[in-house]
């Protein structure tokens, strides 16, 4: 398991939320951090992978388990 410095609950939220609330907690974060989130949202998966790609974020890790997805982003250095 990855070790965090954040843990975001995204659970219950539908696209888009769970982007935009992960674009907000990676803001308070300083560039290196690692951010965890977990969701519900089964578009979520898609959704991670094309943030990261768009934003340059690194998506260390992604899993589901009982429906829970969770991922795991580093933020960018500046």
């Amino acid at each position: 398991m990855t070790t965090f410095d954040k843990e975001l609950d995204a659970r219950g939220l539908n696209c888009p939320l769970p982007i935009l609330r992960t674009k907000k907690a990676l803001n308070e974060l300083a560039p290196g951090q690692v951010l965890q989130i977990v969701a519900t949202d089964s578009g979520a998966i898609k959704d991670f992978q094309a943030f990261a790609k768009q934003t340059g974020n690194e998506l260390i890790a992604s899993h589901e388990l009982n429906g829970e997805f969770t991922f795991v982003l580093r933020k960018k250095a500046q």
